[in-house]
């Protein structure tokens, strides 16, 4: 049977598509608890979609078509990298690498904060080329401290292609996985992981977010999870790995990593959407979690 092409093969991503979007969204946001500082996502849109985003009532029409959380979910998850690649710079952490970037935009928003951090953006050549471009086009300046690694996982080695691009073993380096571990089978899963452990020098760390094994089976145990699987059915980007609950420390230890943090939609929403009375004024998608780790001794055994 011939493999069926994916659409980041030929088309730009629709996960990245729909960050972005939420991203510019937010940017615009009243409520503090609401709003981020992307303030580089809505110039990585078109222009005749900004009104959609940027007045309230259409915005709030344009979120209420996400699955229930998600809008909840992904500024939450973009605050928290934020602080994670904020502190990772102020460190002064010799190297970043961003996984699956598409129009992620923080090596360019915190570029004023970085003295010695180069930063890698990896991806498929049409999201890539897509974002370039439409940076270009808007006249934002690309920091020099950007590398952009693109790479066909069909055919290349991203070993191969880390080390042609300047990206050096045995560095202080933080991994950054955002909105990709669901969408990779568990053998894409292990070899990632494999050459993160393979680079990561001493005092490395990594971020990645991830679903419920038990999503994946569609037993409806979360907050938005039927929402999210409906929107899945529509799209050619099918999740494809999850994490049993309870057995994250079990999946760092194999992939040579301990866990910092592991963040629940409870967590976040604790975090991020709390009001100065202490009530919660958003709710979470349930169906993903956040995760802070940091390399830990010894050999990866995956």
């Amino acid at each position: 049977m011939a493999k069926t092409e994916k659409r980041i093969e030929s088309k730009t991503s629709r996960t990245a598509e729909y960050t972005c979007m939420t991203r510019a969204a937010s940017f615009y946001e009243k409520t503090p608890q609401y709003k981020s500082n992307d303030n580089i996502a809505p110039k990585l849109l078109p222009k005749f979609f900004i009104p959609v985003i940027k007045i309230g009532m259409f915005r709030k029409f344009f979120t209420n078509r996400f699955p229930a959380g998600m809008y909840e979910y992904v500024i939450s998850r973009t605050k928290f990298i934020d602080s994670v690649f904020q502190k990772a710079i102020y460190n002064e952490f010799d190297q970043i690498l961003i996984f699956g970037a598409g129009f992620d935009s923080r090596g360019i928003r915190f570029a004023d904060l970085n003295k010695k951090t180069t930063i890698f953006e990896l991806d498929a050549p049409v999201t890539q080329k897509a974002k370039i471009n439409q940076l270009k086009k808007r006249g934002v300046e690309i920091d020099s401290d950007i590398t952009f690694i693109s790479i066909d996982f069909n055919k290349e080695s991203l070993e191969d292609k880390l080390i042609e691009s300047g990206f050096f073993k045995n560095k202080m380096s933080l991994f950054i996985l955002e909105g990709l571990t669901m969408y990779l089978d568990p053998e894409a899963i292990d070899s990632t992981f494999k050459v993160i452990d393979q680079f990561a020098g001493a005092g490395s760390e990594v971020v990645f977010d991830y679903v419920y094994s038990s999503v994946l089976r569609g037993k409806n145990l979360y907050y938005g999870e039927p929402e999210v699987l409906n929107q899945l059915k529509n799209t050619n980007e099918p999740w494809s790995f999850g994490i049993e609950k309870g057995k994250l420390e079990s999946f760092l230890k194999d992939k040579n990593l301990k866990l910092i943090q592991n963040l629940n939609s409870e967590d976040l929403e604790n975090m991020f959407f709390k009001d100065e009375q202490g009530n919660t004024i958003g709710r979470v998608n349930g169906t993903h979690c956040i995760v802070h780790a940091k390399k830990a001794k010894g050999l990866f055994c995956g």
